[in-house]
């Protein structure tokens, strides 16, 4: 497989080493020549200096024949045009995109552009398991479908669900329980799954429902769904 990388910093640079050492050949694309310093030689010699969104660039680093691109230079911008180039343009079947702004999230993957965030948007994502909504928090959605209207997002469980059942849960809010952490194992769950303390929720909702949901998954227990 042929991959082709925007951006040749930490995270590119450690990406097209990764692939080359799994079998895959690689070429990745910088408009600072110095950058490719970060390359080891083997790998520099497919570098391709020049602006992302430039065809000519993008055709000399071989994305005619690629299966897949990663846009993880500096800029949000040039990430996400170049990312839509690959995939509009010259049909890139596996296509993401580096964002430094977590708020554009929404707007790429309506575009059908994963998105992967930075290392900050790693950071809110542990605080909501160690401040759940504290003041200040984002508590956005971790992934939205292109389409815009259905959402993920984490929640760690109340006490009040503790020792209920996931079919519960769903039966008394409008989700569908994707997946669950507990103890730092993922698990997917059926509906007979028993909710344990410290468990951590990943939820499917309808985005209009979102902030609602977030706030009633750290009330009570609806009284009548016992068994």
């Amino acid at each position: 497989m042929h991959i082709v990388i925007l951006g040749c910093g930490r995270v590119g640079s450690t990406l097209a080493h990764t692939l080359e050492d799994r079998g895959h050949s690689v070429a990745v694309i910088d408009q600072e020549p110095e950058a490719f310093r970060r390359l080891r030689p083997a790998t520099a010699k497919a570098a391709v200096p020049g602006a992302g969104q430039d065809r000519d660039v993008l055709v000399a680093a071989g994305i005619e024949s690629a299966s897949a691109f990663a846009a993880v230079s500096s800029g949000d911008n040039s990430n996400i045009i170049t990312a839509r180039v690959a995939r509009e343009t010259f049909g890139v079947e596996h296509v993401v995109a580096r964002i430094y702004d977590p708020r554009r999230a929404a707007v790429y993957q309506r575009l059908g552009i994963p998105t992967v965030g930075t290392v900050h948007w790693t950071a809110d994502t542990i605080l909501r398991r160690l401040v759940p909504g504290s003041p200040g928090l984002d508590l956005g959605p971790l992934w939205r479908d292109p389409s815009g209207s259905l959402v993920m997002t984490e929640a760690p469980l109340s006490a009040a669900w503790q020792g209920r059942r996931v079919e519960q849960l769903e039966g008394a809010h409008p989700l569908r329980v994707a997946y669950l952490v507990r103890a730092g194992h993922i698990l997917l769950p059926r509906g007979d799954e028993t909710l344990q303390a410290g468990d951590v929720l990943h939820v499917l909702v309808r985005a209009e429902d979102i902030d609602r949901i977030q706030a009633r998954l750290g009330e009570a227990a609806d009284d009548g769904q016992g068994d």
